[in-house]
């Protein structure tokens, strides 16, 4: 696993403009960078490689006919060592792998939930492991979660 140094880059994959708004509000008033943003896999090609996001959150229904599923495989071979997190109401349509992701933060969640998994995320990507218990707002990959022993 790949350590990351904090503040991260972040990718916003998610296409209801406003959740998008709320989640990169939430992510510069943690202290990281929002790199990009997409809403759909179409969007998420056209962004350069320059980008370079450590993390990404990624809707699982994208516009234009496109899904997450596919967006963090794009994300996976554009940017190799960014962390996908799944943002979602609908948790079960993730494949028991996670596809590869670090975790998934469901629909609905507050402000406090959303940087509550942020912090945790944020400790288990820099210094594994976390030293905050782990949120409610947020279901570790099976593999995220055995990289530190948890």
């Amino acid at each position: 696993m790949i350590r990351l140094t904090s503040p991260f880059r972040v990718l916003i994959v998610e296409d209801e403009a406003l959740l998008a708004m709320d989640i990169e509000a939430l992510v510069e008033d943690a202290g990281h960078q929002v790199v990009g943003e997409a809403a759909s896999v179409h969007e998420l090609e056209a962004l350069p490689l320059s980008a370079e996001p450590d993390l990404a959150f990624v809707d699982l229904q994208l516009a234009l006919g496109t899904n997450g599923l596919d967006a963090a495989k794009l994300i996976r071979e554009r940017w190799a060592r960014a962390a996908v997190i799944f943002v979602t109401a609908n948790p079960k349509k993730i494949p028991e792998d996670f596809a590869g992701a670090h975790g998934v933060i469901p629909k609905p969640f507050s402000r406090a939930g959303l940087t509550s998994a942020l912090r945790y995320i944020e400790e288990g990507l820099t210094t594994p492991p976390p030293t905050s218990p782990l949120p409610a707002s947020f279901i570790a990959s099976p593999a995220f979660a055995a990289s530190w022993g948890a």
